[in-house]
């Protein structure tokens, strides 16, 4: 049974935590798909500027991330007492 999420995360003990997000199926986030042969690059930039605009909005920060061919990493860094952000997209 899974964990809820208000268990699994405790600013207690750090408010650091690395997260990593995998495509499936073979399927491709950035690169050259070796099996089709088509490129997937231009979607780098189109993360990594979701990303920043996603942390801008919540009371996270980003400390380091990578964007691979087939998944993300994340190292981020929750603002514990940042004040809310208005969306405006």
């Amino acid at each position: 049974m899974p964990t809820p999420r208000r268990s699994q995360i405790s600013l207690t003990d750090t408010p650091y935590y690395h997260c990593i997000s995998r495509c499936v199926r073979r399927a491709f986030l950035c690169g050259v798909d070796p099996y089709s042969q088509k490129s997937y690059e231009h979607r780098r930039q189109w993360v990594e500027d979701r990303l920043y605009f996603l942390a801008s909005l919540f009371a996270i920060d980003i400390c380091a991330y990578a964007v691979m061919s087939n998944h993300t990493h994340l190292v981020l860094h929750i603002q514990k007492n940042k004040p809310p952000t208005q969306i405006t997209e």
